[in-house]
């Protein structure tokens, strides 16, 4: 996993904007360790081609965008999985390419990824609990949902959405609930999901895997060293899981389980020395 790694930080650190289709294919090495990205980054390529003689010239970029999803999510076929939400395969590039179904954030990738080919500025949009895409419209910025065939969203719809999630009756949609997601945030939230849902497996070899490459991208983000040191210790790798720990009370002295962490460093430091 450490070829993954550094190839992810390689990407990440690459001259201009981090390439997203690349960094997300990069992501299913975890799944998939041999993967060669080449034939999905062609599928994304004849995508944009079939749909570009589709685009009047002066178009707008609303029409535009309307026009593409039309194609990916009618003619081709891709759609939201609502019957296997939690199935790791959702939130692969190459699984969602090649089985036409995905969650909200692999399919919002789908549809930024193929308008960056058109040359449409499709943003990703980190709405709480189910990601977005955001396009310029004649009367302002216009949401869409990728889950459900690329539709538009209203105001109204969101704040039921944002209420549904809270599980409260919020007055109105904070700025922050609309923000935009550049290309780290979304690799973070697809890691993220890709974390939580491998840890509802107990998988925790793959939901290291996931760990090691977010923190590449929050490399001093205390919850993700806890987690990541809870996993390395699962599996028994007790100075990577040491280390981890270390470096989480050192970033959140005063976290609530500062106490119990100690103790796991205090017994993790037995271990070793009985080992050695």
């Amino acid at each position: 996993m450490g070829g993954l790694r550094q190839d992810f930080a390689a990407l990440l650190a690459a001259g201009g904007q981090t390439d997203l289709a690349r960094a997300a294919l990069a992501i299913a090495r975890i799944a998939y360790p041999d993967l060669d990205p080449a034939p999905y980054v062609r599928q994304l390529d004849d995508l944009a081609a079939a749909v570009r003689p589709r685009l009047f010239p002066r178009a707008s970029p609303e029409a535009a965008v309307t026009e593409l999803a039309g194609y990916l999510f009618g003619e081709c076929g891709f759609r939201g999985n609502q019957e296997e939400y939690y199935d790791p395969r959702n939130s692969y590039l190459n699984d969602v390419l090649e089985r036409r179904t995905g969650i909200p954030i692999s399919l919002s990738v789908l549809l930024i990824e193929t308008g960056v080919r058109l040359g449409l500025g499709i943003e990703g949009v980190a709405f709480p609990g189910h990601f977005l895409v955001r396009v310029a419209g004649s009367r302002g910025p216009v949401l869409l949902d990728p889950f459900f065939s690329g539709r538009p969203i209203g105001e109204r719809e969101l704040l039921a959405r944002y209420r549904t999630f809270l599980g409260s009756g919020a007055p109105a949609l904070p700025p922050e609930a609309l923000a935009t997601a550049d290309t780290p945030g979304i690799l973070t939230r697809m890691l993220r999901n890709l974390l939580g849902v491998y840890l509802d497996r107990n998988d925790h070899a793959h939901a290291l895997a996931a760990a090691e490459l977010l923190l590449v991208l929050v490399p001093d983000s205390a919850d993700e060293l806890r987690m990541r040191g809870l996993l390395y210790e699962r599996l028994e790798c007790f100075g990577a899981a040491l280390d981890d720990f270390r470096r989480y009370l050192e970033l959140a002295p005063g976290a609530p389980d500062a106490e119990q962490i100690h103790e796991r460093v205090a017994r993790l430091v037995r271990i070793a020395a009985a080992i050695h």
